[in-house]
């Protein structure tokens, strides 16, 4: 069997890598970009680690499965599934980034209501304002908060909060545009961590954002593409929402003239939520286990479902 990986790691990586695919052929490539010339040890390998450009998936006749080293999928949702899905099967790393992305959640919320953010610029421009932060600075505990997505990210919020007294309105699926409106009008925290659909692309809008209290936050962990991104930061200019936390952009890079980079009380985490130092060795812990149920022909961990969008 051949495996084609395109990824970027360390030479410990390597042969950590090297050791998984064991008397498999195993062609590594560093990470591609989306117009690189099709590989011709990529049309021959079975399996695939790592996320490759999409329009080389219907050029292969011997894919069988490809293994993604993220939980999103967005750029492969344009392909004829119902035809390549009969013969190649993908997985992502649903659940693999709940721990950090929940931390970053906590930690940008924390920032906003003790005023964290305004510190470090302050202590950048060398101005001390003391006592007058004081009036701006709010607490977390028995908050309101909205949890609009319940997945494995807002679910290991949720616990992580547990010790603040906040009240958690989760939502999962099966929710109503009422039900939700409901919710965010008496909101003190609202964290999206939801897959893009079309459900939800462009759902938090300026109409939306508009329930919100003008001292609520507004986190965005899942997709850039639910939130209207000029909406917001009228918002926060406008001195209408308390702040907001974004991991994701509906662009990435963030082009240099978006207004996100001057934006006031918001804190832009360049989607880095879900990183830690051992990211990349858990990601070939995660292939290992799944290469030996491919191996075995074993049900795999995390199949996507295109018909749902996760």
């Amino acid at each position: 069997m051949e495996i084609f990986a395109s990824l970027d790691l360390t030479e410990s990586q390597v042969a950590r890598l090297r050791y998984v695919a064991g008397p498999d052929c195993l062609h590594l490539r560093e990470p591609l970009a989306e117009d690189a010339t099709l590989d011709p040890s990529f049309t021959a390998s079975q399996v695939v680690f790592g996320n490759v450009p999409p329009r080389w998936l219907p050029q292969s006749r011997a894919l069988r499965w490809i293994q993604l080293e993220s939980v999103g999928f967005g750029e492969y949702r344009t392909l004829d599934w119902r035809s390549l899905g009969r013969s190649v099967a993908m997985t992502n790393l649903v659940g693999f980034f709940a721990e950090p992305v929940a931390e970053t959640a906590l930690a940008g919320i924390l920032a906003l209501y003790r005023g964290i953010d305004r510190l470090v610029r302050l202590q950048a421009d060398r101005d001390w304002q003391g006592e007058r932060l004081r009036r701006d600075l709010h607490t977390l505990a028995g908050a309101r908060v909205v949890l609009f997505g319940y997945g494995s990210i807002n679910r290991r919020l949720a616990t992580l909060l547990t010790p603040f007294e906040c009240k958690v309105i989760p939502f999962g699926r099966g929710w109503t545009p009422e039900e939700l409106d409901s919710a965010l009008a008496v909101a003190d925290v609202v964290v999206c961590a939801v897959p893009e659909t079309d459900a939800t692309i462009g759902l938090f809008d300026a109409a939306r954002l508009a329930l919100l209290k003008p001292s609520a936050l507004f986190v965005n962990l899942g997709r850039g593409s639910v939130l209207v991104e000029s909406a917001l930061s009228e918002c926060l200019h406008a001195g209408r929402l308390g702040g907001a936390l974004i991991d994701v952009t509906a662009r990435e890079p963030l082009p240099p003239g978006h207004d996100f980079w001057d934006c006031p009380r918001l804190i832009l985490s360049q989607h880095s939520g879900g990183g830690t130092a051992d990211e990349m060795d858990r990601k070939i812990e995660a292939f290992a286990d799944n290469l030996s149920r491919y191996r075995a022909g074993e049900p795999l961990v995390g199949i996507v479902d295109f018909e749902k969008g996760y």
